[in-house]
C-alpha cells in the first residue's frame, strides 16, 4: 500500500477550488518533486497532506502505520521566523513535541534523537547558539533536523532552499538526496527550480492548468510536453 494516496481532491478555501481531481501517490523511498506556477496550489496541497486544511472533496490515505503527527515538515521561513529567540538545540528539540503525549518533559530519547539529527546535519556545534544569530543555510539545517525529529519516513519541505546563495543551496540539495537514499527517508518537496527537481526527484507532480504525475522520466520524455513547455522557463 503507498505511503500516502491522494484520490480525486479538490483543493482550495471558502468554497473555492484552486486544483480540482487531483490523483497521485507516494510509495515509501520516493522523492517527490511538486512544481507549478504561482497560485497554483502547491502550498495548499503541502497543508493538506499535513492534515492542516480539509479537502474539498475527495480523500487521503495513509499506508505503512504512518500518522499526521510522524510526518516531518519544514516550511517556508517567513521573518518573524527566522528571529526566533532560542537556542539551537532548543529547536531541534521541539521536533520531538509529537512524541511527548502526556509527559511534560522531553526523554532521553528524545535528547539522544534531536543530537543524533543535529549530527546529521553537521551542526552539532552549533547546538548552544541563538538560531536568529545563524546564516540562512545554517538555519535551514536546524529546521531540517528538527522535521527529523518527527519522523523516520517522510519529510515535506517547502521551498527549501529560498533565498539561500548557490554554494548552500547545493548543499542543502546534498543533504535532502542522503536522507532519501542512505536513511530510505521519503522527500516531498515544492520547488520553482524545475532543473532541480529533475536532477534529483524519482517523481513529478506538476500542477496548475494542466496536472501531470509520473516518474521524473516519464516527465523528461517530451511525450507530455510538460517539461518543454512549462519547465523550460525555469518556473
Amino acid at each position: 500500500m503507498a505511503l500516502i494516496k491522494c484520490e480525486n481532491l479538490s483543493l482550495g478555501y471558502e468554497g473555492r477550488a484552486i486544483i480540482e481531481n487531483l490523483n497521485f501517490e507516494v510509495n515509501g523511498g520516493d522523492y517527490l518533486c511538486i512544481v507549478g506556477e504561482n497560485g497554483s496550489g502547491k502550498s495548499t496541497l503541502m497543508k493538506t497532506l499535513l492534515g492542516l486544511q480539509k479537502p474539498l472533496a475527495g480523500r487521503i490515505t495513509t499506508g505503512d502505520g504512518l500518522m499526521k503527527n510522524e510526518i516531518g515538515y519544514l516550511p517556508q521561513q517567513t521573518v518573524v521566523q527566522r528571529d526566533f529567540p532560542a537556542s539551537v538545540k532548543e529547536v531541534v528539540l521541539s521536533g520531538c513535541q509529537g512524541h511527548l503525549g502526556l509527559r511534560p518533559f522531553y526523554s532521553k530519547e528524545d535528547k539522544a534523537l534531536a543530537a543524533e539529527n543535529m549530527g546529521k546535519m553537521g551542526i552539532t556545534a552549533l547546538a548552544g547558539r541563538c538560531y536568529r544569530e545563524l546564516s540562512g543555510g545554517q538555519q535551514q539545517r536546524v529546521l531540517l533536523a528538527r522535521a527529523l525529529c518527527a519522523t523516520r519516513k517522510v519529510i515535506l519541505l517547502d521551498e527549501p532552499v529560498s533565498g539561500l546563495d548557490p554554494k548552500v543551496t547545493a548543499e542543502m540539495y546534498d543533504l535532502i538526496e542522503n536522507l532519501n537514499k542512505e536513511e530510505n527517508i521519503t522527500v516531498i518537496t515544492v520547488s520553482h527550480d524545475i532543473n532541480a527537481a529533475v536532477k534529483y526527484a524519482s517523481h513529478i507532480l506538476h500542477i496548475g492548468r494542466e496536472i501531470f504525475f509520473g516518474t521524473k522520466d516519464e516527465y523528461l520524455s517530451g511525450k507530455t510536453g510538460f517539461f518543454k513547455t512549462e519547465g523550460g522557463d525555469g518556473e
